[in-house]
């Protein structure tokens, strides 16, 4: 039976009200919540606030298509789930209730290296699944986790290269914030010495978890050995910078993910969107480009396939949306954002995403066209 309350949402971001009136107080600050000052946070809205698009007219929009495949999987629109862990804290279905819904929508899911649900369940749901992966001080549990998302059917693997440290999360610190009960990171077992960890004021959990495992080394000279224990598409996630994006398809990757972790990371980082155009001039086509980091409606999705996205990773929405309704909060969302996006494109004069690709932008009132 479909939530009323669900079903009359009117727009993705409509979700975070409802979401706000279920989460606990500490998980929401969690979900919501980003690094320092949270400027980052605020500028990757601010982005796409000041970019306006240029419509085309008298362009037949009778039939729009909102669909592409992303690194081999067709999709009902340019739209991956991202990555984020622990879901079971804003529902008790967590990673299970998104990645059904994806399904559903025709997009797919990336399980998440610290998801409160095992991949194998993850890729059980029939989603197409990609799987992120941090990379791990323990390199034979990385070999581990490499061959079970393979084993499962994952489709690719996105592995994030902003975190070699977590950011300083303070709203999640002055809380002393710890996942709720019965929701742990399921790819890994206790701590090696078998202390449990405790946490007091000023420190959060995950971020505590997160210093155990991840190991603050990889460079470049890594992707070798992670090429030569995978055969799956390698996808970068957390790119800014063209220099490095330019290495990155030198190096053969499939796609880059064009992210600042949703102002989770570096507090004062480049606005995703803003970064979006030198990264795809810079890979000249030889790898897929998506963007995370900010989206909020079909409209920022079509926004960032004008500066030169092939897709993008939706997030936070996302969240809202499982902790509003499950399943059907999740699929509410995205449904909302295929109805936006379509419609939007043919606003535009857009019959299809090729076209989006050759629309106009110009920035602010009086920015210059791109």
């Amino acid at each position: 039976m479909t939530d009323p309350a669900v079903a009359g949402l009117l727009t993705p971001a409509d979700a975070e009200a409802l979401a706000a009136a279920v989460l606990p107080a500490g998980v929401e600050r969690f979900v919501g919540g980003a690094a320092g000052a949270e400027l980052t946070l605020r500028a990757n809205r601010a982005a796409f606030d000041r970019l306006h698009l240029v419509p085309r007219v008298l362009s037949d929009v009778s039939s729009v298509s909102t669909a592409r495949a992303l690194l081999g999987t067709d999709c009902a629109l340019p739209v991956a789930v991202a990555p984020m862990a622990y879901q079971r804290a804003v529902h008790p279905d967590g990673e299970l209730a998104s990645a059904r819904a994806a399904h559903d929508a025709g997009v797919p899911f990336t399980a998440c290296t610290f998801s409160s649900t095992s991949v194998e369940d993850i890729a059980a749901t029939g989603a197409a699944t990609w799987f992120q992966l941090y990379w791990l001080r323990d390199r034979g549990h990385t070999e581990e986790l490499l061959k079970r998302a393979e084993a499962a059917g994952c489709r690719a693997v996105m592995l994030t290269v902003d975190t070699p440290r977590m950011g300083r999360r303070t709203a999640d610190m002055r809380g002393a914030f710890t996942l709720p009960d019965g929701v742990s990171p399921v790819h890994f077992g206790p701590r090696p010495d078998g202390v449990p960890r405790t946490v007091s004021s000023g420190v959060s959990a995950v971020a505590a978890q997160t210093a155990d495992v991840v190991d603050p080394s990889l460079t470049w000279a890594d992707l070798d050995w992670l090429r030569a224990h995978t055969h799956l598409p390698l996808v970068l996630k957390g790119v800014l910078d063209p220099a490095d994006a330019e290495r990155a398809a030198a190096c053969g990757v499939d796609a880059l993910v064009v992210s600042n972790h949703g102002g989770r990371q570096l507090d004062g980082a480049l606005p995703a969107l803003d970064a979006l155009p030198a990264v795809a001039r810079a890979v000249a086509g030889r790898c897929e480009v998506l963007l995370d980091s900010g989206i909020r409606s079909g409209t920022d999705v079509l926004k960032a396939l004008a500066l030169g996205a092939d897709g993008v990773l939706l997030g936070r929405p996302v969240l809202w949306g499982l902790a509003a309704g499950g399943r059907q909060g999740v699929h509410r969302v995205l449904h909302l954002v295929r109805e936006e996006l379509e419609l939007a494109l043919a606003l535009a004069g857009c019959p299809d995403l090729a076209a989006a690709a050759r629309l106009r932008t110009v920035v602010g009132p009086a920015g210059e066209a791109g």
